[in-house]
């Protein structure tokens, strides 16, 4: 994964980052954030002041005017950047998915069988497109007939093509990608415009990205901090006034800007911006914000066993026949159960049967219908002209039916099943009308490094809970070897969908990995759902994030991610409002010890002049959102912990580093303005 991670910044972004920072000296624009449109209010009327002294009234000094202007304006400019820079790398992922999207043509297969070559903009939901060798995929849908070798280097980085094959959960391609073999007939799933890959662009411009929930409150925080600290900053002149302290209107803009939550409220947007591009990184698409946000949040993540914790590749290792059934009877039964099988599994049946030495003349049948897997039977298998019928499936289901139909379980079926799933791997029952004539071992084998993944979800304080269609015994066997908390065995769409809600109504929220049809329900309940881009367009419509490398294991990185984004927006938070009592110590005696002696105590850091205070003060302000940035574009260091631990952690370092660090800070501003005369 960590070859798809790219630089956070290059050359180019940082340079279109400082033009846009300029850009965004537009009203119109700021008044989006509040707090740094305060501030270019300030730097407005400190900017008159330095041309005409006395605008406003009273007297004042034009160059100490013109040095809180350019400060001001530098304050501005930093957290514009910040944003800008942010933005940046949004928009040039953009740019390069929009170089993905070039005028293409399409095989269109019409009605009356004739192929017509069109622009793919005229294609519409439902059209038939042909496509082969060499040719670009001229939209978004599903594989209905054919087998193909597909490059999607375009959408995923990744330069080895994937097999899309009809059928199963496989089936789904994205317009933009190439076939490098074969041929394939696709079924079109999206108009123009509303293709994944339009979607996807809209997506990672950050500059189109809605506030979550957690964003909004923090705004709404940081925007009434704003007005109380305005309302006191106006009262003050009046009640200076009545006293017969005299305080520079300038020097009211400065009080202002260093009481409101400057530092957070220029670094807001970055750092949500960022969050969303972190996820990106990982080649992760997230519809919104909110996703990435609840993802911190995370208390349970539901997983499925096949392909998420396990390789997914269930291979035919062994037939075991029982009830004094011939072995030969097995293998052809077993051959043909999965004739019309085009998952894994059921082709490996196939090869296997064929390798025990099943005649060539068993390969190919005419006159047979095949029978799908469902989730609600658990089983698939052949139907034949003459009335046979052959079942694989669930060893429970095969039971059921069997005895539904007036047959008889043999002895050891359960003996030899319960075997197999003992030993981590899957067995499947056969049955040729009402005989049950043996078992299909199936083998899977869990992903290396999974429990320590589980082990670190833990430390997290996140439940992890496995699903799987497979048996009881199975899904213990392999939820203890994979170490998750729970585990769901023989489920079905609608189990998950159940302990998703369950888990919901504790307060809880949950997250969840998917790629097929039957996953969509759940996708669509869970808080966060993960869906992969291999996987089907119902799949990826019902989730609110899509993984483009198609590795389920991901939601872990995910919900670390989210955490992160968290953790570095309360972090920074914490350190701006903690900046602001060093600020306190610096302008309030500044302003008032002048007329009112007494203060010079609360002078703590022995600053040389008033003017030299509230200067330093005010350049400390300013300085510290650069210093800032490259923290909120790469995040708080996330160590999984507890929320208790990690509540006192960031108070001890941003909380206590955040009062500390001004109070040396604005020193040695003050000691740099003496030297340089500007005290």
């Amino acid at each position: 994964m960590s070859n798809q991670r790219k630089s956070l910044v290059t050359k180019e972004i940082v340079w279109q980052a400082m033009i846009d920072a300029f850009k965004k000296f537009n009203p119109r624009l700021m008044v989006k954030n509040p707090v740094m449109f305060v501030v270019e209010i300030g730097f407005v009327i400190t900017l008159i002041l330095s041309v005409m002294p006395n605008a406003f009234g009273g007297e004042s000094n034009a160059f100490y005017n013109s040095i809180v202007s350019v400060i001001l304006f530098v304050t501005i400019l930093f957290a514009n950047f910040a944003e800008a820079l942010a933005e940046g790398r949004g928009k040039a992922q953009a740019d390069s998915l929009k170089k993905s999207k070039q005028d293409m043509t399409a095989n269109l297969l019409q009605k009356n069988g004739v192929i017509k070559v069109v622009n793919s903009t005229e294609l519409r939901k439902g059209d038939i497109v042909i496509v082969t060798t060499n040719e670009l995929i001229p939209s978004d849908g599903e594989i209905i007939e054919g087998v193909a070798s597909v490059d999607e280097s375009a959408i995923t980085g990744e330069s080895a093509p994937v097999i899309k094959e009809a059928g199963g959960d496989f089936s789904s391609v994205t317009g933009g990608t190439r076939v490098v073999s074969d041929r394939i007939t696709v079924r079109v799933t999206a108009d123009p415009g509303e293709s994944f890959l339009d979607r996807m662009i809209s997506m990672v411009e950050g500059a189109k990205r809605q506030k979550t929930p957690n964003e909004l409150a923090l705004h709404t925080l940081l925007v009434s901090l704003t007005f109380i600290f305005l309302i006191v900053c106006t009262t003050l002149l009046p009640i200076a006034s009545y006293v017969n302290v005299v305080i520079p209107v300038a020097t009211l803009v400065a009080l202002l800007v260093c009481l409101i939550p400057t530092t957070i409220g220029g670094l807001l947007s970055a750092i949500g911006i960022a969050g969303m591009d972190r996820v990106t990184q990982y080649n992760v698409i997230a519809m919104s914000g909110k996703a990435v946000e609840a993802a911190g949040d995370i208390n349970t993540i539901i997983l499925d066993k096949t392909g998420t914790i396990t390789y997914g590749n269930r291979m035919a290792s062994e037939f075991v026949a029982v009830g004094g059934s011939k072995q030969e009877e097995l293998y052809r039964a077993a051959l043909h159960s999965s004739l019309h099988d085009e998952t894994p599994e059921g082709r490996s049946i196939v090869e296997l049967a064929k390798k025990m030495g099943v005649p060539e003349s068993e390969w190919h049948i005419s006159g047979t219908e095949g029978v799908e897997f469902k989730a609600e039977t658990r089983m698939s298998g052949i139907n034949f002209s003459d009335g046979r019928v052959v079942r694989k499936g669930a060893v429970d289901a095969i039971k059921a039916y069997v005895i539904e139909r007036g047959g008889q379980v043999p002895n050891d079926l359960d003996t030899t099943a319960n075997r197999m799933a003992k030993e981590g791997g899957t067995p499947l029952a056969v049955v040729d009308g009402t005989q049950v004539l043996g078992v299909i071992y199936l083998k899977d084998t869990v992903k290396a490094g999974m429990r320590e993944r589980f082990e670190e979800l833990r430390r997290m304080g996140i439940r992890t809970v496995m699903c799987t269609g497979d048996n009881p015994l199975t899904a213990a066997t392999i939820a203890r070897e994979a170490g998750v908390d729970d585990f769901i065995a023989e489920a079905k769409p609608e189990d998950k969908i159940a302990v998703i809600r369950k888990e919901q109504a504790e307060g809880k929220l949950v997250a969840m990995s998917g790629d097929g049809t039957n996953d969509a329900p759940a996708l669509a309940q869970a808080d966060v759902g993960l869906a992969m881009n291999s996987g089907t367009i119902a799949a990826k419509e019902a989730a609110n994030m899509v993984d483009l490398d198609s590795d389920p294991t991901k939601i872990i990185e995910v919900v670390a991610i989210g955490k992160q984004l968290l953790m570095t927006r309360g972090a920074l938070t914490t350190f701006s409002i903690a900046n602001d009592i060093a600020k306190y110590f610096a302008i309030i005696p500044a302003m008032l010890m002048v007329a009112i002696p007494q203060m010079q105590a609360l002078n703590i850091m022995q600053l040389a002049t008033p003017q030299s205070a509230i200067l330093s003060a005010l350049l400390f302000n300013a300085i510290i959102i650069p210093l800032l940035i490259p923290l909120a574009m790469k995040g708080v260091t996330y160590k999984p912990m507890s929320a208790t631990k990690l509540l006192s952690r960031n108070l001890f370092i941003y909380g206590l580093g955040g009062i500390i660090a001004p109070f040396i800070g604005i020193k040695l501003l003050d000691m740099l303005l003496v030297v340089v005369g500007l005290q």
